[in-house]
């Protein structure tokens, strides 16, 4: 049962429902798979049991979208976090993207595909993209749970993404407001006055 919205009185309304996450996730997997077949099969090998698949989380905002999409994914693979730093406190807009972990440093032809929670500005992904294709990636794709209509700082590409959002800061599934509302399991607005507050 949903959380009863007495339990967080700062929200103004739903954005993404539980459910309309619940099916894109299933659909975004069927998408990496595809792709990671037809890599693959480019190498010579069609199989999806090859140790050379690598996911990459950007933490902390992605932590629940990816592990609700690798449970959806039948591929053998590997896990290599990263922290990267773009809305520091009780910020709403990012403030630049600064690397707080090392990115995995065994990625040569390995296919990696970096997963993050909402596309902004652009820069996290543009940061991180940049580093790991210095190590030759046997291919490499970005994926985003949220894709925001804004004025980007660095146009980026992206292979998979969950849902295009308007421009408008969100709070729940992983994405959180100085460090709380993470546990929401919608994508949610909050009240304007809720900001000020924290």
């Amino acid at each position: 049962m949903l959380l009863p919205y007495a339990m967080f009185p700062e929200i103004e309304r739903t954005l993404v429902t539980k459910e309309q996450i619940a099916t894109r996730i299933k659909e975004m997997a069927n998408e990496i798979v595809r792709d990671l077949e037809e890599d693959l099969a480019k190498d010579g090998d069609s199989r999806l049991d090859e140790d050379r698949v690598i996911i990459i989380p950007i933490m902390t905002g992605a932590m629940i979208f990816v592990a609700d999409l690798i449970r959806q994914l039948p591929v053998k693979l590997s896990l290599g976090l990263t922290s990267v730093r773009s809305y520091p406190g009780a910020s709403i807009s990012s403030k630049g993207a600064h690397l707080e972990s090392d990115l995995p440093d065994n990625l040569e032809g390995k296919h990696v595909i970096v997963l993050d929670d909402i596309l902004d500005s652009g820069q996290t992904l543009a940061l991180v993209k940049a580093i790991i294709l210095k190590q030759k990636p046997a291919s490499l794709r970005l994926g985003v749970m949220l894709d925001k209509q804004t004025t980007r700082t660095i146009d980026v590409k992206v292979d998979y993404t969950g849902f295009e959002i308007p421009d408008e800061f969100v709070v729940g599934y992983g994405l959180d407001y100085d460090g709380y509302y993470r546990n929401h399991p919608e994508i949610v607005i909050l009240n304007q006055d809720a900001i000020p507050k924290r």
